[in-house]
């Protein structure tokens, strides 16, 4: 016997539901993309000024890992796309949303990577001061607290 289809408090189907789903992450993942393309444009003009040959050999550790990040970043954030193109038809819409959701919270991981190392990287070059690490810190607590925590509690109020 066939199970009923699950409702979500929507009046749509399942293949519906995959439907808007994919929309809004559509839309979520263009926000994401965008600034994750700027900074890591930015990023990779860095090694091509005279400044970057006097850092410091910590310094350009932190800049060639913040590269990467924000490499891996605009490739997590990227796929999505490539993964609507490449499945688009085949009717596994549903899991494609799902594949697509996971690559996009990875890239968003990767995105607080990119951002932490390149704001710890100017604030270090900046100012030299031995705050800069708990300034860093502060930032990238905040970043959790609007990224995930309140997203999290949210939804965990939701479901009570």
């Amino acid at each position: 016997m066939a199970e009923p289809e699950r409702r979500t408090g929507r009046d749509e189907s399942e293949e519906e539901r995959a439907d808007r789903m994919w929309g809004e992450l559509l839309q979520e993942v263009r926000v994401t993309q965008m600034g994750v393309q700027i900074l890591f444009g930015f990023l990779l003009t860095v090694v091509f000024t005279n400044k970057y040959d006097s850092l410091a050999d910590t310094d350009q550790t932190i800049y060639i890992v913040t590269v990467v990040l924000g490499a891996a970043a605009t490739g997590a954030l990227i796929g999505p796309v490539s993964l609507h193109r490449l499945v688009a038809g085949r009717r596994i819409k549903p899991q494609a949303v799902s594949w697509a959701s996971r690559m996009t919270f990875v890239g968003l991981i990767l995105l607080l990577g990119t951002m932490t190392g390149s704001l710890l990287l100017i604030l270090r070059v900046a100012t030299h001061d031995d705050f800069v690490p708990w300034l860093v810190a502060g930032i990238v607590v905040w970043y959790l607290v609007c990224w995930f925590v309140l997203p999290l509690w949210a939804r965990r109020r939701s479901e009570e």
